[in-house]
C-alpha cells in the first residue's frame, strides 16, 4: 500500500504464524476530525484491511453515536468502544474480533484546555486475548506528563497483552512518551523504522503517532503509509502494523 514499506511490511504477505500465535493487523490513525477528504480516508482504511483501527479525533459531540457508526461502516468495521465517553478516541474492529468488555477514561481538565481521555476494549481473536487501547494526549507540554501517568497506570493494570495506539503530541524524546512506552515495545523501533515521520502530511518531520505492544506480542510488519491518498485523507499519516498475538487459551 505504501511506496516505502519497512522490513517485511504490511504490504507483503504476513509470515505464517508460529505455533501458539495468531495474526492481527492494526491501524492507528488521527483522522483530523474528518475535516479532509472522507472518501480518501475510507479508501485508505479499506485498502489496509485491518482487524482493528485505533482512531484519534473521532466524533465526540452532537450525534456522536450515529457519526461513529457511519465512520465505522465507511471502513467496513464496527464500533467497539469510545466516542464521547473517551473524548474522541474510538476503537473499531472487524467481525473477526470479539469484544468482551469496554471502558473509557477521562483525564482531569485543565481550565482553558480540551478535555482528553482514552478508550479500552478487551478483545479476543481465536484463542488470543488482548487489551486494545487508544488515546490522544494534550498539545500542552505541561499537561501531557500527568495524562501519560494516568494512562500508564491503566495500561499496567491489564492482565492481558496490551495493543495501544496514540497521538502523543510529542516525539520519543519527550517525558510523556517515555512514561507511556515504559515496559512496552515501540513497534517502529522493533521494525527498525523509528525514522519514519507521521506528522504532518504536508511537511513530515515528526513521529508523534505510535503503536506500542506488550513484549509478548511480536511485530512482523510496520508502515507509515505515505501515499497521495493518505495525504488527502488527513493531516497525519496512518500507522499500519502487523502483529502476532500469543494464544492464551
Amino acid at each position: 500500500m505504501s511506496a516505502a514499506p519497512t522490513g517485511p511490511g504490511p504490504t507483503a504477505a504476513v509470515p505464517e504464524p508460529a505455533a501458539g500465535r495468531l495474526p492481527l493487523r492494526v491501524v492507528s490513525y488521527n483522522i483530523h476530525s474528518q475535516r479532509d477528504d472522507t472518501a480518501a480516508l475510507a479508501s485508505v482504511v479499506r485498502e489496509a484491511a485491518p482487524d482493528v483501527v485505533i482512531v484519534q479525533e473521532a466524533p465526540r459531540r452532537f450525534r456522536w453515536r450515529q457519526k461513529s457508526a457511519a465512520l465505522a461502516d465507511s471502513f467496513g468495521l464496527v464500533v467497539a468502544a469510545g466516542g464521547l465517553p473517551s473524548l474522541g478516541n474510538l476503537l473499531l474492529t472487524s467481525l473477526r474480533v470479539r469484544v468482551t468488555g469496554t471502558h473509557c477514561q477521562r483525564f482531569p481538565l485543565t481550565p482553558g484546555r480540551h478535555l482528553r481521555g482514552a478508550a479500552y476494549a478487551r478483545c479476543q481473536v481465536g484463542g488470543a486475548r488482548f487489551l486494545l487501547a487508544g488515546s490522544h494526549l494534550s498539545t500542552d507540554p505541561a499537561e501531557r506528563p500527568g495524562q501519560a501517568a494516568l494512562l500508564r497506570r491503566e495500561l499496567s493494570a491489564s492482565d492481558l497483552p496490551v495493543v495501544f495506539g496514540a497521538d502523543l503530541n510529542e516525539g520519543p524524546d519527550g517525558p510523556a512518551w517515555g512514561t507511556v512506552a515504559a515496559g512496552l515495545t515501540d513497534a517502529a523501533i522493533a521494525a527498525d523504522a523509528a525514522d519514519r515521520h507521521t506528522y504532518s502530511c504536508a511537511d513530515p518531520r515528526r513521529r508523534i503517532d505510535a503503536l506500542f505492544v506488550d513484549p509478548r506480542v511480536e511485530v512482523v510488519g510496520y508502515d507509515v503509509v505515505d501515499t497521495p491518498t493518505t495525504r488527502r485523507a488527513s493531516d497525519h499519516f496512518p500507522v499500519l502494523v502487523d502483529l502476532l498475538l500469543p494464544v492464551t487459551g
